[in-house]
């Protein structure tokens, strides 16, 4: 069952209305099969149009959609041989940032992302995609492995940000962050960072700066959320639309502004609709920046980092 958010209803009267005629069509001598076919295309044609024009806060909602695929499915559906090396070998495991040794299309990886959860169970298992400071400490340690052992490095982003409790912060939470950014930056080795949901904030920036970013259609990146955005300047949240418009938050927003690298078409309707289409997708263009980048030597990587976060602003 899919889950429609508010500006789908049009399209949900349709495919309801389409179900309907399906399930009374059964074991019934009368051919409707023309009427399904019309508002099947009349169906994907609203879906198409809806989507053509989104605006950045609906795009933040497709972001956040809770059947949208995350890290795990990902894993599944593009990587494998995933092999799972957990904890930061300071405090403990977090399990809002995953890491691990995989393999994409033959290429040896060492794969990092945030995973949130698709239940309320995994959700809070996930802490949903928040990651804490053992995680981005993980995060270094992975990526510090990659290179000793000359490993290209491919991280998957999906957070509103690194979780702002207080506990986080007696364990050092900003300067996890700034270490783990710190190690993107100093990788012998080449980087592709993926935003394929929310990249919220310095816990999504802490493992997304690559030498090339990637991002799907309809996720968002950006400083804060569109809601922290407005009760900072508005004083209210219902005026999330309105920051979430002016943030420029949208992928085609950022790649015009050079803050990422490409754009990774989603299946009609967004990835929620299509796991499997999304990820086929997201693979092919990691791998294809994968082998853009595999000849060039460390000095020139960690020269393409620095010029691309410094073209910024």
């Amino acid at each position: 069952m899919i889950s429609y958010l508010e500006f789908e209803k049009p399209v949900a009267a349709l495919e309801a209305r389409i179900a309907e005629l399906r399930a009374a069509s059964e074991g019934d001598d009368v051919d409707i099969s023309a009427e399904i076919k019309r508002l099947e295309a009349k169906s994907a044609e609203l879906l198409a149009s809806t989507y053509a024009s989104l605006t950045p806060w609906q795009k933040t909602q497709v972001a956040r959609h809770p059947m949208r695929p995350h890290f795990k499915d990902y894993v599944e559906e593009i990587f494998d041989d995933f092999v799972p090396l957990g904890g930061d070998r300071y405090f403990g495991e977090d399990e809002a940032i995953i890491g691990g040794l995989a393999t994409l299309d033959g290429r040896k990886v060492m794969l990092i992302g945030h995973e949130k959860g698709h239940d309320t169970q995994s959700r809070i298992r996930h802490n949903f995609g928040m990651g804490k400071p053992e995680g981005y400490r993980k995060a270094v340690r992975l990526m510090e492995m990659a290179g000793r052992f000359g490993l290209p490095v491919v991280t998957l982003v999906d957070t509103s940000g690194a979780f702002p409790g207080i506990e986080a912060e007696e364990r050092g939470q900003a300067e996890a962050i700034a270490r783990s950014t710190e190690a993107c930056l100093a990788l012998p080795t080449p980087m592709v960072a993926a935003i394929v949901g929310e990249g919220g904030s310095g816990g999504a920036v802490a493992l997304a700066s690559a030498e090339r970013v990637l991002m799907l259609e309809h996720a968002v990146y950006s400083v804060i959320s569109p809601e922290g955005c407005a009760s900072i300047l508005w004083r209210t949240g219902e005026k999330a639309p309105l920051a979430a418009e002016a943030m420029k938050m949208t992928a085609h927003d950022l790649l015009e502004l050079g803050v990422i690298d490409r754009i990774v078409e989603e299946p009609a309707g967004g990835a929620h609709r299509d796991r499997r289409e999304t990820a086929l997708a997201l693979g092919a263009a990691i791998a294809q920046e994968l082998d853009a980048l595999n000849k060039k030597s460390s000095a020139a990587l960690r020269k393409m980092r620095e010029d691309r976060f410094l073209k910024i602003g």
